[in-house]
């Protein structure tokens, strides 16, 4: 049986450890920022030039101008930074 695209991303998930800097690229990779487990320090990079990317938002927290490299709205973390994408 296929996995679905949820379950490559959780798959995906557990091979990151604390500490660990990712850059997640279009597609599947955007589902994995879902299943970092809580309390693990992973520090998620967009390549529209955001470091310090957070999960998919809950509908009340949607803001048009946070995306992520899949133009899908996505949260900030309070240590997030911006730069520009050609720096990304």
């Amino acid at each position: 049986m296929a996995w679905t695209r949820d379950e490559l991303a959780e798959r995906a998930a557990k091979e990151l450890q604390d500490g660990f800097y990712v850059n997640l690229g279009i597609g599947i990779p955007t589902l994995v920022a879902n299943h970092i487990p809580e309390g693990m320090d992973v520090t998620l990079q967009s390549e529209n030039g955001m470091l310090g990317m957070g999960p998919f938002p809950r509908e009340n927290e949607v803001d048009p101008d946070l995306i992520n490299a899949g133009k899908q709205t996505i949260t900030e973390l309070p240590h997030t930074s911006y730069f520009s994408s050609a720096e990304s």
